[in-house]
């Protein structure tokens, strides 16, 4: 059982929990009293000890089909670093595929524990503070290392190659040093962080003159790729002492501050890159020397985190105390009925609403083909009239339904006040507008083509004795195809199909996000603003649809033309909606309180909250500006918390709206102050008297989202990617003050107010925001504050992602993490968010985020509320049934998309 430093600095353990394999093994309790001890005799521990190799002993109890973890303690060392009993949780494992024998089985998958818990066991415990250069510090060191990530292991050498034969083309066989990092497959942001290690590796090796042959690339790629840990601490102590003299002076260390901060984009470390210099003086240079050297920044490196993974060695024992399941190969169609039954289990809203939408849709279709089947016009035209009328009837229906899903009034009102949301997907009702479009389009195509190509020329061509047939409905006999294309029904179809396919185009996620780049003139029909206005169109469509359907050839009896039947109700309630927003927007008038521009082109507006304006933290409200367009309201989500006596929202500049709304607040605000530094702002603060120069905002709303519903579960994970975080920041801001008065109501004896916190169940909260600039932290930085600050109970969990920021473990990094460390210890201040929040380096880990919660809180069920582009929540969602069918643990995924 022995191990090698590779496995001691793994802290994430290689046991999965969900079903990444699709193969079938369930974890359980182990119900065993006695078994097996599986240990290591006095030989092997001699042998530990002579070899000086960290091993461990495992006592496990084995009894029939269950593993179950007795005691851990290092052989070594002798000391105990795990003493737990194994306590049996219920999660569902990576599945076996069992074709061997049960015993043999049982075997393997303990050797396999033992193997993840000899990767664990050095971390069970706190280590001592102290810096001695042992396996696990280097291994962390070295993580923290790796000058180009992909090289680890010397990978990578022949795109290197490649790329050197491609730019050396016509300079010789020889890559200049302002190519070097091109050649590497370095960013742009990179490549002063490239020359500068050219420059130390050329040093090294004497090399002068700014440019290497394709030998002393090799030789520079198989140095940065070296695993040893002193190659890389002196290669990296030599980037930063430019001038070789061995120490590294208080100026030296300004300047790679500088460039790190350069290479990830931190623009605030690099104004600040003096103060944060004399910070790590101050640390390794005690003595006051004005320098450090090399082993000063050895033991600075070796210095482990203090927080291993969080929860790994406290749930060793029960991931070890798994029950192992034997079974066999699944056929296709258990496959198939286990994939069935796990759909219909996560989509039967979704699957009944459509059901029954698509049954009464052929329903429609199939009634009016039969019933066309057995006119006189079929004896003329034939099937062609049956198809078109079938469509057209399926065509009425969609038309009276796809207005429903944006009477956002009503479907607010459903949502608070009834329980339809239970059966009825609510917050898909975009989705579903949407499905219902595509329905729309077939309809018309198939309404259209069938009688422009198919019931006109059969009428035109018929002869005299059928068109007989026809003449009560048609008159005359026409003599051209025109009559038709002219006619009242010809002229109108004809508008409406021309108006449909430019508001479906514009719809397109292409035009509609401005994608899609059009030369001048047209490129002004693309955008939000195009979106809007071209939508806007079916007012005269569903004006012309009423004209098509009462000018009908074929329906004399009035009772008979339904188009207008169908549309009576959702029209009139769409109507009444548009007019509640109007009336209560014109009576619900704000005051701009704080108008702020954050880096990052972010505008935040801080308003007046009008009088009975109630509403729920995750819901949106419609803000609408007259000087930038009087007809457009635009949805933005609340930033304020309920409690808050004022409004707050914070907008995106993305699209022509938005800059135009920027441009008018701007102008009004107090300019920035000389030689301000910081934040980029605009900012004005003026209480009851705002200027009159201010551009006047009306707001309508609330309406509800799917975030609102985070009272609901026990436990919530919030995630929020760029602005997608605004309505987590009101979520956090509301639990915050729901925990104060929880503890106020303790505090005095009383109990929970029936009105605010009956409905209240959150108990532990986890929010993950991920943002690409340093500069977003700005936009939130005194909510993430006050979250840290005053969440006493210590319920809620706050990570910050920085994308910009290279992985932990590239050395690009290495001195900003070094840097955030040392600041967040002295100043408690996390340097990249400015907060006191500690931030992480690049993307989460998104399936470690799910596993860890998972074994927090087994046997719970988690809301997942996700808020951002589209990109990640196929991930989510996949994530969240991953683990609601694999252990017992369920989550529920809700998302919004911008």
């Amino acid at each position: 059982m022995g191990g090698t430093s590779a496995d001691l600095h793994h802290h994430e353990s290689d046991i999965e929990l969900t079903d990444a394999e699709r193969t079938d093994t369930k974890l359980g309790a182990s119900d065993s009293k006695a078994g097996n001890d599986v240990g290591l005799d006095s030989g092997t521990k001699s042998q530990a000890e002579a070899e000086g190799q960290h091993y461990v002993e495992v006592t496990m109890d084995i009894h029939r089909d269950s593993v179950a973890l007795h005691s851990v303690k290092t052989v070594a060392a002798g000391v105990d670093m795990v003493e737990e009993e194994g306590d049996k949780l219920g999660l569902m494992g990576k599945r076996l595929e069992k074709k061997t024998t049960f015993g043999a089985s049982v075997v393997q998958s303990a050797a396999n524990r033992m193997k993840q818990l000899k990767r664990l066991a050095s971390f069970s415990k706190p280590a001592p503070k102290h810096f001695e250069r042992t396996k696990s510090a280097v291994g962390h060191a070295l993580t923290g290392l790796k000058f180009i990530s992909k090289t680890d292991g010397g990978a990578g050498w022949g795109e290197v190659e490649k790329q050197f034969n491609k730019l050396t083309a016509t300079t010789g066989g020889y890559l200049p040093r302002a190519l070097f990092a091109q050649c590497l497959g370095l960013n742009k942001e990179s490549e002063a962080y490239a020359e500068k290690l050219f420059d130390t590796l050329a040093r090294q090796r004497g090399i002068q003159g700014g440019s290497i042959n394709k030998i002393q690339l090799k030789e520079f790629w198989d140095h940065i790729s070296d695993q040893s840990f002193d190659t890389r601490l002196k290669t990296f102590f030599d980037m930063v002492d430019k001038d070789a003299d061995g120490r590294i002076t208080e100026e030296e260390i300004k300047e790679i501050i500088c460039l790190s901060a350069t290479a990830n984009k931190l623009s605030n470390i690099q104004k600040q890159a003096e103060e944060y210099a004399a910070l790590i003086m101050e640390e390794l240079d005690p003595a006051d020397t004005g320098y450090i050297m090399i082993d000063n920044l050895e033991t600075l490196l070796l210095h482990e985190p203090e927080e291993t993974t969080r929860g790994e060695s406290k749930y060793l024992s029960q991931m070890l105390s798994q029950k192992l399941k034997s079974t066999f190969a699944d056929s296709a169609i258990m496959r198939w009925c286990r994939d069935a039954k796990y759909f219909l289990l996560d989509n039967w809203q979704r699957s009944w609403v459509l059901a029954l939408w698509i049954g009464v849709m052929l329903g429609l279709f199939a009634y009016k083909f039969v019933q066309y089947r057995r006119k006189a016009a079929y004896e003329v035209m034939g099937h062609c009239v049956c198809m078109a009328k079938g469509a057209a009837e399926t065509l009425k229906l969609n038309m009276a339904l796809i207005l429903l899903p944006v009477c956002r009034n009503t479907i607010t009102w459903l949502r608070n006040k009834t329980k339809l949301g239970v059966v009825v997907p609510l917050d898909d009702n975009i989705n579903f507008h949407k499905v219902i479009a595509v329905a729309i389009a077939v309809a018309v195509a198939v309404h259209s083509i069938y009688h422009l190509t198919c019931d006109f020329p059969r009428l035109l061509h018929a002869s005299d004795e059928k068109y007989k047939l026809m003449q009560p409905f048609f008159g005359d006999r026409p003599s051209d195809y025109w009559y038709f294309v002219k006619s009242w029904e010809g002229v109108t179809g004809i508008i409406i199909v021309v108006l449909m396919a430019i508001a479906f185009t514009l719809a397109n996620p292409r035009f509609r996000r401005g994608r899609a780049k059009l030369p001048k003139p047209f490129n002004k029909f693309t955008g939000f603003n195009a979106f809007w206005y071209s939508h806007h169109l079916f007012v005269i469509v569903y004006a012309l649809l009423v004209v098509h359907g009462i000018k009908l050839y074929l329906t004399k009896e009035w009772y008979k033309k339904t188009t207008w039947m169908y549309l009576a109700i959702p029209i009139t309630i769409y109507a009444l909606e548009r007019l509640v927003r109007a009336f209560r927007s014109s009576i619900k008038s704000v005051r701009i309180l704080k108008v702020t521009l954050y880096p990052g082109n972010v505008l935040s507006l801080k308003m007046s909250k009008p009088h009975g304006f109630s509403y729920k933290s995750g819901q949106y409200m419609f803000v609408n500006c007259a000087a930038v367009s009087p007809f457009e309201w635009h949805p933005f989500s609340i930033t304020s918390a309920p409690d808050d006596d004022y409004l707050s929202v914070h907008i995106k500049i993305l699209g022509d709206w938005t800059r135009s709304l920027k441009a008018k607040f701007t102008q009004a605000c107090q300019q920035p102050l000389n030689g301000q530094s910081g934040l980029l702002r605009a900012e004005c603060l003026k209480g009851d008297n705002s200027p009159s120069s201010f551009p006047k905002v009306l707001v309508d709303g609330p309406y509800g989202a799917p975030a609102q519903d985070y009272r609901e579960y026990e436990v919530v994970l919030l995630v929020g990617l760029g602005i997608g975080a605004t309505p987590m920041i009101s979520i956090l801001k509301d639990m915050v003050n729901n925990f104060k008065a929880i503890d106020e109501e303790e505090g005095i004896g009383g109990a929970k107010s029936p009105t605010r916190l009956s409905d209240f169940k959150t108990s532990r909260a986890y929010f993950y925001w991920v943002t690409r600039e340093q500069g977003s932290f700005d936009w939130f930085k005194g909510v993430m504050n006050e979250v840290a600050e005053e969440d006493r109970r210590k319920v809620i969990e706050l990570h910050s992602y920085c994308t910009s920021v290279y992985e932990e473990g590239d050395a690009r990094s290495a001195l900003i993490a070094m840097l955030q460390s040392l600041n967040h210890a002295k100043n408690g201040v996390d340097i990249v968010s400015g907060t006191r929040v500690m931030s992480h380096f690049a993307k989460p880990n998104w399936r470690s985020v799910y596993k860890r919660i998972a074994l927090n809180h087994p046997d719970a069920r988690v809301g997942v509320f996700y808020c951002g582009p589209s990109a990640l929540t196929h991930e989510l969602r996949q994530l969240a049934l991953d683990f609601s069918h694999n252990t017992s643990t369920k989550y529920d995924f809700h998302k919004e998309n911008f």
